[in-house]
């Protein structure tokens, strides 16, 4: 139960301070032309990659090397590997990787913090029991033969799309990424390595003579199945005619470089421009050649470079950004109407409205309309962010944006899927079973249906006039309590995790008009009102991925709590003694200069496998449920006017 004193509302001049240095905090990262861009930070993995791409080429850069060493340094845990995200257990494919740049950097195999990382990889087994894409790296080095990794015929490439595997069955990042790996796989180079640095003391058996390099355990009887047919497939790759697999590669050629992108790169994601510079170098294309110089270009755009450190980014988030930036600074009022008017202008330029993606594989006769989350990114418009920037767009009231909302309204129909849900990217993009190929011990190969990104669809097109019974939405809201978790939450894709999908879920069934004693909003209220934590904010675990309970955490955190307190204000709880904590608790976390700090990552690329820290989410949604609660409160309505 609270405590008396829990109930006094926070003084009305304390809330308007901290909206107004929130604000200020914020609109000092906007940049000249509108737009909003935060670092995007990942794990150790690629900021290793980068510093072994860096000695694949041969072109080593001392002085920022030394950075990035420092930054792999700083993060690495007390168990002497590297974790997943902030204060994270041990993972041996991140440490091999990190161990891995280290040793080419420079660092001492018996320095301390080596010898530390050495053995607690052996311990885990080794680096031969290391992921695929950590194989396919050590392949590339020679540290370990190719039949480490799983076979991947370039013949994918011309595999029709009724095959039970093909390149259009997977998802996006999954596509971008294989294509300029099978023509590596194809090739089989070498790095350069002008070093010669190598890592044969992580592997606890020489490496030459592992046997079993593809192994389970098998998730399904799918994996024992793909085993038999690795093994198949690796007698008849050698029979391959010459002609065919020179096909096969002029065809994955031809798709990276329609995709290239210009400085934003392949997928505008680290990992598949990383293999289209290598696969470009492999083809024998010299470093000044226009597509290989591009592709270089993309990789180093992704770098942040401070005085002392340096990391690489997995890729970079201004779409995203600028719009929940937008949302905040639109709540806040009339005061920051220039800023958000010039946010709306900039999204509105980057609308995709002339490239036809690789969504009209699923969906040929959809119109396009959506937007990317990076730069640029024509090929690979997401659905989160459209229905997020829609949201935006519509609520600045603009008439001139009619109709980039009614183009991306009709986009995100198009893309539901036949369940009722949407995926990030694709529709129906589920083919589960391939999940369990060799290749995909990441299990993240799909683009299935999300509760996040399906209830950001549901708010923004209820907020644009959809009704309730409308079919569109009616198969979405009937999808949405199909997925509710029998605790009342919502798991959240995209973000950590069940705060998060509860988050959103809240908002969109409040925006779609459901009453706020529905079942299934109760049930949700419930959850977030017994995960609040004693000192009045939330907080939530990455490793609520792996099983651990959801919505806890051991401290509470600023964009975790700015969630559950949109998601209860969403569902009609503004007076509730448990809200006025939580905006306590964020002005009281709150820093002089207006800003919020949070080390923990609060959202995941792959879950299990690959988690982000944006670091954009401890500004903009704590100022967004402050200016909530100040205009709720100071209103006759208690219910929210928007979707998001």
């Amino acid at each position: 139960m609270p405590r008396d004193s829990d109930l006094i509302s926070l003084p009305p001049e304390r809330l308007a301070r901290a909206i107004a240095a929130g604000g200020e905090a914020l609109i000092a990262r906007q940049n000249p032309d509108g737009h909003f861009v935060y670092e995007l930070e990942a794990d150790a993995t690629i900021p290793a990659e980068y510093v072994l791409l860096e000695h694949y080429l041969d072109r080593i850069e001392p002085a920022l090397e030394q950075k990035i060493g420092r930054y792999l340094r700083e993060i690495q845990g007390d168990h002497g590997g590297w974790p997943l995200f902030h204060d994270g257990g041990f993972d041996l494919s991140a440490s091999v990787k990190a161990y891995f740049a280290l040793k080419a950097i420079g660092d001492a195999p018996e320095a301390l913090h080596m010898r530390r990382a050495r053995e607690a990889i052996l311990a885990a087994g080794g680096a031969e029991r290391a992921n695929v894409f950590t194989r396919a790296q050590l392949a590339l080095f020679g540290e370990v033969p190719w039949r480490a990794v799983p076979v991947m015929p370039a013949e994918l490439m011309i595999a029709p799309r009724w095959f039970p595997i093909n390149l259009w069955r997977v998802s996006y990042w999954s596509r971008t990424v294989i294509v300029p790996l099978l023509v590596l796989m194809a090739k089989k180079p070498r790095a350069r390595n002008p070093r010669g640095v190598g890592v044969r003391e992580l592997f606890k058996t020489p490496p030459e003579a592992i046997t079993d390099w593809i192994r389970g355990p098998y998730r399904s009887p799918w994996g024992r199945f793909f085993k038999g047919l690795d093994r198949l497939l690796r007698v008849l790759d050698p029979l391959v005619p010459a002609g065919f697999r020179a096909r096969s590669i002029e065809r994955a050629v031809a798709f990276v470089r329609e995709r290239l992108n210009g400085e934003d790169g392949l997928g505008a994601i680290y990992p598949a421009i990383a293999n289209s510079v290598m696969m470009f170098d492999a083809l024998g294309l010299p470093p000044d050649h226009p597509d290989a110089a591009i592709a270089w270009q993309a990789v180093r755009k992704l770098l942040v470079i401070g005085e002392d450190r340096a990391y690489c980014q997995p890729c970079v988030s201004p779409i995203w950004d600028t719009a929940l930036a937008g949302h905040a600074l639109a709540e806040a009022g009339e005061g920051h109407r220039a800023r958000v008017e010039s946010a709306c202008a900039w999204l509105a330029e980057r609308q995709i409205t002339d490239v036809i993606g690789d969504w009209a594989m699923a969906r040929p006769n959809v119109p396009p309309g959506g937007w990317a989350f990076q730069y640029a990114n024509p090929h690979y418009p997401d659905v989160d962010d459209t229905a997020v920037v829609g949201m935006l767009l519509h609520r600045n009231g603009d008439p001139a944006h009619a109709e980039a909302i009614a183009r991306a309204r009709e986009w995100i129909i198009g893309l539901q899927c036949r369940g009722g849900g949407w995926g990030a990217f694709d529709a129906d993009n589920d083919h589960q079973f391939l999940n369990h190929i060799p290749f995909a011990d990441h299990g993240a190969l799909l683009d299935p249906p999300t509760a996040d990104v399906t209830a950001r669809c549901v708010s923004f097109l209820a907020q644009t006039g959809s009704a309730p019974a409308d079919p569109v939405l009616a198969r979405a809201i009937a999808w949405l309590r199909a997925e509710q978790e029998q605790d009342g939450s919502w798991f959240g894709r995209w973000g950590t995790n069940y705060i998060y999908g509860t988050w959103s879920v809240l908002c969109a069934l409040n925006a779609a008009g459901l009453a706020h004693d529905d079942p299934a909003i109760r049930r949700a209220v419930a959850f977030l009102l017994a995960t609040q934590r004693d000192d009045g904010g939330w907080g939530e675990d990455e490793e609520t991925y792996a099983g651990a309970p959801p919505g806890r955490y051991k401290e509470s955190t600023p964009s975790q709590t700015a969630w559950a307190l949109l998601g209860l204000m969403a569902a009609g709880e503004t007076d509730h003694p448990a809200v006025a904590r939580g905006i306590r608790w964020l002005t009281e976390a709150q820093r002089e200069n207006g800003e919020w700090v949070e080390q923990p990552y609060n959202a995941v690329g792959f879950p299990r496998v690959f988690y982000l820290r944006y670091h954009g989410y401890k500004q903009y949604f704590p100022l967004l449920a402050l200016t909530r609660f100040s205009s709720l409160r100071q209103s006759n309505e208690r219910r929210v006017a928007f979707g998001f």
